[in-house]
């Protein structure tokens, strides 16, 4: 007798294979992925992950390397210190959040850092994406994802902004999913708890005081204070606070050594800069709202309050271009994506916005060098699109289509316009991308051809090609038309004119395909 392993019978096997041991509990649990796809993940996505929420914080170089020397001394603390690079990185971000990747990658956002108090807060909050990273929450939230779907390899993010389409405004993000997916996960209560307890333990270790982990949640519950629930779940999508969270924390501080390093004063001078200019940041937010709900006065009037308070910042210059786009002036908005590209040159969004500018000045060299650039620092529909429609003006169709192929797929205004153009480019030599086909039989064994729209652009004069075997055994073709229109995304039947005795055979006896079809103008 053979015994025939059954899907799940494969999977509960891998389920029992694959459990590890934590590394920073002991516990044994449910995991998949080990440290090479822990670091491998890490390092691919941090860049673009940080590109698509405001990049680096560039402006308070000494601020990013205290910031780093609390993260590297908490990391010695952590147990696979000798496995994974961890980095640490200020993200130029109102919203107060951090964050980790697998693999030690840690973020902490600008807005955050405003709202403590002290070094041991800092070292509360790192040390709790260290254990993140540590304990292989990620992996191990993956790899219970991975029992009920197969996670796609790319997708879009988009981030809110301010770019021509006033309709949209928008930005087709090309992050891959799972970066995605791992910041905006819940981790759990079981990996929250951890984070909360080993990362106190961290900080004890390292020399901090742990109560700041206590105070850090007592943080998080005055921020939250008030706050729209929609607010709070995008605010820590991975981390709610609570007030259990409070007296856990009281809990494993008074299992730890007492005293340690608090470092109010010490913190508040490294983070003078950053306080005396968060008021420039909450209006250049301010004047952002109002440029998006079309109210320009009040958007220069918030932007020149916060270029008036750091007149150094490079976001502050491209939202002035921004609102001069919008107001299709576009020299002038030019002139001032040059500025924020000079102000920070790592960071893709002047470069995306200055790209788009030359393209609108017809400064076709310029604009094709701009993007490019973007590209280099942050994926992007926009620039992906620009740049097919330049090489389709130049005659270079294969590289217009390469371009066209993944603006469209950004779910947004340009991901829409850049499926049109791949249409009228790749159409007619590679219908079937486009228009798919089956052969299906009604109740009176008549054979239709199933059509369906793959895209969401409308599609007309349909021809389908279609071979048959007759009741003789001979094999026949003809063709027929399907005028449409037939809109994006939608099905439509089409009767070929031919009947089966047996409407099983339909699939051995029926080929169908589409042969040529036209975009509807």
């Amino acid at each position: 007798m053979i015994n025939r392993c059954t899907p799940l019978c494969l999977l509960m096997v891998t389920m029992l294979t694959a459990c590890a041991v934590n590394p920073v509990t002991g516990k044994r649990n449910l995991q998949l992925y080990g440290p090479d796809w822990e670091q491998q993940v890490g390092a691919q996505m941090y860049s673009p992950m940080k590109q698509s929420q405001g990049g680096d914080f560039v402006l308070d170089p000494e601020l990013t390397d205290y910031v780093q020397g609390v993260g590297s001394r908490l990391a010695q603390q952590a147990k696979r210190k000798d496995e994974f690079d961890f980095e640490f990185s200020i993200l130029n971000d109102s919203v107060p959040n951090a964050w980790a990747l697998p693999g030690g990658k840690i973020v902490i956002n600008r807005g955050l850092l405003v709202e403590l108090n002290s070094e041991a807060e800092l070292a509360a909050v790192l040390g709790h994406e260290i254990v993140h990273a540590d304990a292989a929450h990620g992996a191990r939230a993956q790899s219970k994802g991975v029992l009920t779907q197969v996670g796609a390899i790319a997708t879009m993010v988009i981030l809110g902004s301010t770019v021509d389409n006033s309709a949209a405004r928008e930005i087709g993000m090309m992050v891959p999913a799972l970066g995605a997916q791992l910041l905006t996960q819940k981790y759990g209560r079981d990996a929250e708890r951890e984070s909360d307890q080993y990362g106190m333990q961290y900080m004890s270790q390292a020399g901090y005081d742990p109560q700041g982990a206590i105070e850090l949640q007592e943080t998080f519950l005055k921020l939250s204070e008030g706050r729209d629930p929609d607010w709070i779940s995008g605010l820590f999508a991975s981390h709610p606070p609570s007030r259990e969270r409070v007296e856990n924390n009281r809990k494993t501080a008074a299992t730890l050594p007492q005293g340690g390093e608090i470092g109010t004063q010490q913190y508040q001078r490294k983070t003078a800069y950053l306080r005396r200019v968060k008021p420039a940041y909450d209006a250049f937010d301010e004047a952002n709202q109002a440029l998006r709900e079309n109210n320009f006065t009040l958007a220069q009037e918030k932007l020149n309050e916060a270029k008036s308070i750091e007149p150094r910042e490079s976001m502050f210059y491209a939202l002035q271009g921004d609102i001069n786009a919008a107001n299709e002036k576009y020299r002038k908005a030019l002139k001032s994506y040059k500025l924020a590209v000079r102000a920070n040159d790592g960071f893709f969004y002047p470069h995306l916005r200055k790209g788009q500018a030359e393209y609108q000045l017809k400064n076709i060299p310029a604009a094709r060098s701009d993007l490019d650039r973007s590209l280099n620092l942050m994926p992007t529909a926009e620039a992906h699109y620009l740049l097919g429609l330049m090489d389709r003006d130049e005659s270079n169709s294969q590289s217009a289509i390469e371009h066209f192929k993944v603006a469209a797929q950004s779910d947004s205004e340009t991901g829409k316009l850049a499926q049109r153009e791949l249409a009228l480019l790749d159409l007619d030599q590679n219908p079937a991308n486009y228009i798919a086909t089956q052969a299906v039989v009604d109740g009176d064994n008549r054979v239709w051809c199933r059509i369906g729209n793959r895209t969401n652009v409308g599609m007309k004069n349909i021809v389908i090609k279609f071979t048959w075997l007759d009741d003789y055994g001979q094999t026949r073709q003809s063709s027929a038309r399907y005028n449409g229109p037939l809109a994006g995304g939608q099905q439509d039947h089409l009767d070929l004119g031919i009947r089966l005795n047996d409407a099983a055979e339909v699939n051995q006896r029926v080929r169908v395909e589409v042969a040529s079809a036209g975009v509807v103008d």
